[in-house]
């Protein structure tokens, strides 16, 4: 029952941490400018890593970290 748990809290953990990620923020967005219409790519410019940060995944990688401890202590 508890590996059970453990393997949810780690799924749950990696889909906020992508939900973390893709939210708040446009994925793409077409060119402005006859300039940008020969860019290799639709991402904005500058969007950085921010996105990485520990603040925003904190609760992702609390999530992960007791999931892996239940899986790898759980009877």
């Amino acid at each position: 029952m508890f590996k059970a748990l453990g393997a949810i809290l780690v799924i749950a953990g990696v889909l906020y941490s992508v939900w973390a990620a893709l939210s708040h923020r446009k994925l793409s967005q077409p060119p402005q400018s006859s300039a940008n219409q020969n860019s290799a790519s639709l991402e904005p410019r500058a969007q950085g890593l921010k996105f990485l940060g520990l603040t925003k995944n904190l609760p992702a990688i609390a999530l992960i970290l007791i999931g892996g401890v239940l899986l790898l202590y759980a009877d």
